[in-house]
């Protein structure tokens, strides 16, 4: 059985993750940050704004877990965000490790009441701590990856924070996964962790841990892979080896655009 990891477990991984973007940015030429990112509308000091604005989200968003309050709807973000784009550059990467370290420091600081306390509604579950976190999680792993990814283009997701978000990628293939016509049926086992899911291309598509059996198409790759297959980020020119049978990755591609 895979364990249910605790939110200091995600807290661990944030941090890490935390320190990985701070360093990025530290070690960047202030004239790159205005250079592309992996996000194609965006540059690396864009991203790192994103991730900046978003901290200060997941801040008010936090507060009202730990308040019993409703779940603040997006027009409560829009000075957020307004702030965050009317900065230079320079400024956007100046600040965002500042803003996403203040927002770490916040749950380190939540006293064991605060944790088992916390709920709120949020991307149509009720989360607790532990969800709520995953959610940061996910978005910090792989904008921290789009910059990451322009200096080394063999980047990898952090091996901590792929054996979290690994079993989160079923429900997220719901939303952003484009049926196919006709269907198939791929079975994927994943490696670093291992997993075995099957996902079927229909309408819904859907992504689901199976045992044993077979389908005519297979895919092998590591956990790493198929978290950014399934976010659009798993371009030929940053597909590290796979296997595939009866199906393409180009087919695969057409699935999962990204978002």
């Amino acid at each position: 059985m895979i364990p249910i990891p605790t939110a200091d477990v995600y807290v661990r991984a944030l941090r890490a993750s935390h320190d990985r973007f701070r360093a990025l940015l530290d070690g960047m030429d202030p004239a790159a940050v205005t250079g592309p990112s992996y996000c194609s509308d965006w540059s690396s000091a864009q991203v790192a704004s994103h991730l900046g604005s978003g901290a200060e989200i997941f801040t008010r968003l936090l507060d009202a877990g730990l308040a019993g309050e409703p779940t603040p709807g997006s027009e409560a973000f829009q000075a957020v965000w307004a702030a965050w784009d009317a900065r230079t550059p320079q400024e956007q990467a100046a600040l965002a490790p500042a803003t996403d370290g203040a927002f770490l420091a916040r749950v380190e600081a939540l006293t064991d009441e605060e944790v088992e306390r916390f709920s709120l509604h949020l991307f149509g579950k009720d989360r607790d701590l532990t969800g709520f976190l995953a959610q940061r999680l996910s978005e910090h792993t792989l904008h921290v990856w789009d910059i990451a990814v322009m200096e080394d283009p063999a980047a990898h997701l952090p091996r901590d924070a792929v054996d979290l978000l690994i079993d989160d990628i079923p429900f997220l293939v719901r939303f952003v996964g484009k049926p196919t016509s006709p269907g198939i049926d791929v079975r994927i086992s994943t490696t670093d962790p291992i997993r075995e899911l099957l996902l079927t291309t229909d309408d819904p598509v859907t992504l689901v841990p199976v045992a044993g059996g077979s389908t005519g198409a297979i895919l092998q790759a590591s956990g790493d892979a198929l978290i950014r297959l399934v976010t659009g980020r798993l371009d030929p020119a940053h597909t590290p080896p796979v296997q595939v049978a009866g199906i393409s990755l180009d087919r695969l591609r057409t699935v999962f655009p990204g978002f």
